[in-house]
């Protein structure tokens, strides 16, 4: 196992930090079973250690999003996306990981000017008439502080932390190994894609790091709202920004957190609710770009009732067919349609194995539930979670971008709930839906289609001929192979290869101690207490080797317990 979980040597020191925090959370077994080099945690003296005192007895979601905690950065962000996966884990643990919180102490001020002018390669001066040193906000990857431009403008000045990126690339070295075991040691987790999942992570969070990428995805949105008054998204100073710092107008609003100063700013709660959904809507089902954290502290109400936006660091994508898969469930919501409903679901089957039957009677159940209560008045949070417990008991992993759509989702019916407690996101979803579904049956929709369709199918017909004089080739060439993957039989052959060293090493035990039996009677050579030296020598390895047989022995007795 030590020869399969070596990682590069500088990634050593944080790989054994990372073992202790897991063992100190009371995460020790989970340690041992995915084989965090046990040689790094008997030097740190710690592995066999019981957890701390009433560690053991709090839920494990707890013990998990505390580690996570004490991890840092990287393993925070990992937790916030983890969140988003409704599909995967039960509501006990999107609950914990929704916990998670990255406020870290701030860096001096002082410190932050020094970045600055190094990053700009210009005096601060020269940048700002006015550079606040107090931040405005502070977080694992970067800070946040007000300035004012020359021409008297006033930004946001977004920061990133010095050595952040070198730090997370480690971490997300080590993380791409760990998911490596998890899936080695863990069959049945295989299904749920973990190296996918930390993949999917280490993009996103990769461009979370690049201040430049979150000024891109700025003017983006800028472009999609450019046309609607009601929504303002900062304009980015590219003079003064790059990779590592992001110059942006200063929003000075009621953020969405502090409902208590709403009536003090004359704002209107129950139209607030409805723009923000309205925006959030176009991102999602007409602009396919939209805002993949809108949580209070990235939402501001503005005079005139308007919405502003800042954070975007963290966007999603969806594809025309995605959004066509959107609005297919949406409009089978709304005619209580199971056939329909189920067929848009299946979609998102991907190569997951599922009864297709079961599943189609559970989707008619679900139905069943909602089946009088009109589009408009659904409770989109319930129904969401409901339609996740009927994916998690299938097995079914949605597509990454879908799980952070529905996160989304439930964060935008909590905002628009908590300004109106009448407030139903598929009331504002029904105009789009039919909108959208009336748009497919246009002449030239239809025409457009029947383009894309005859277009592919040429295309396909026109390949055949390659393909099949290429497949043709490699049957005759011995290169014609057909992939089976059979479930746990990588795990099989790793047990087949532990037995063989454990039978190898038992055989070479047998022989030394016979050898050395026989050594023992020959009255020659260098002696030690009257016994020939070489035969007390031999004996001494073929203990040490049965010890090592019988821990081993021990060790995978307790792995299958």
């Amino acid at each position: 196992m030590l020869r399969e979980t070596l990682v590069a040597m500088r990634d050593l020191p944080r790989l054994k930090e990372i073992t202790g925090i897991l063992i100190r959370h009371g995460l020790g077994r989970f340690a041992e079973r995915l084989g965090l080099p046990r040689t790094v945690a008997r030097v740190a003296g710690f592995f066999e250690a019981p957890p701390p005192e009433g560690e053991s007895d709090v839920p494990t979601p707890v013990r998990l999003r505390r580690a996570l905690e004490a991890l840092g950065p990287t393993f925070i962000k990992l937790g916030q996306i983890l969140s988003t996966r409704v599909d995967v884990f039960p509501p006990e643990w999107v609950a914990e990981f929704e916990k998670l919180q990255n406020r870290v102490p701030a860096l001096p001020g002082a410190d932050i000017e020094s970045l600055i002018e190094h990053s700009l390669g210009r005096p601060l001066e020269d940048v700002f008439a006015s550079f606040e040193r107090a931040p405005i906000g502070s977080a694992s990857i970067a800070q946040v502080h007000r300035a004012t431009l020359p021409d008297g403008t006033a930004v946001a000045v977004k920061v990133r932390r010095p050595g952040i990126v070198a730090k997370v690339d480690a971490d997300l070295r080590i993380l791409a190994h760990l998911a490596y075991l998890i899936e080695l040691e863990f069959p049945d987790a295989r299904h749920f894609q973990p190296r996918e999942i930390v993949n999917q992570f280490s993009r996103s969070l990769k461009r979370e790091l690049d201040l430049a990428a979150e000024g891109r995805a700025m003017e983006r949105f800028g472009r999609d709202f450019a046309e609607d008054d009601n929504v303002r998204v900062p304009r980015v100073y590219w003079a003064c920004s790059n990779s590592e710092v992001n110059v942006q107008d200063f929003v000075d609003g009621v953020p969405a957190g502090r409902l208590d100063l709403l009536a003090g700013a004359g704002l209107d709660p129950r139209l607030l609710a409805r723009r923000g959904a309205d925006a959030v809507l176009r991102m999602i089902l007409i602009n396919g770009f939209f805002h993949a954290d809108p949580h209070p502290g990235n939402v501001f109400y503005l005079a005139g009732n308007r919405i502003a936006f800042i954070d975007f660091g963290m966007v999603g994508r969806l594809s025309h067919v995605r959004r066509d898969e959107i609005v297919n469930l949406l409009f089978a919501l709304a005619r209580h349609d199971e056939r329909a409903m189920t067929d848009t679901l299946l979609e998102w089957v991907g190569r997951n194995p599922v009864d297709e039957q079961r599943f189609a009677h559970d989707v008619s159940e679900l139905m069943f539930q909602y089946d009088h209560v009109p589009l408009g008045q659904l409770n989109l949070s319930q129904l969401i979670d409901d339609i996740m417990s009927l994916i998690r008991d299938h097995g079914i992993v949605l597509p990454p971008d879908l799980a952070m759509l529905f996160k989304a989702l439930i964060t935008l019916e909590g905002l628009g709930r908590q300004l109106d407690p009448d407030f139903y996101l598929l009331e504002q979803v029904t105009p789009f839906v039919r909108t959208l579904i009336r748009a497919r049956y246009k002449p030239a929709a239809v025409a457009a289609r029947g383009r894309r369709t005859l277009t592919d199918g040429v295309a396909m017909l026109a390949g055949v001929p390659h393909d099949l004089v290429r497949m043709l080739r490699d049957v005759r060439q011995g290169r014609f192979r057909v992939n089976l993957d059979l479930a746990r039989l990588d795990h099989f052959g790793r047990q087949i290869d532990k037995s063989s060293n454990r039978l190898t090493m038992g055989i070479v035990t047998g022989c030394l101690i016979i050898g050395s039996s026989i050594v023992l009677t020959v009255d020659a050579g260098p002696k030690l207490l009257g016994l020939p030296l070489l035969g007390l020598f031999g004996f001494l390895i073929a203990l040490v080797n049965s010890c090592w047989l019988i821990l081993s022995i021990w060790r995978a007795s307790k792995d299958y317990e």
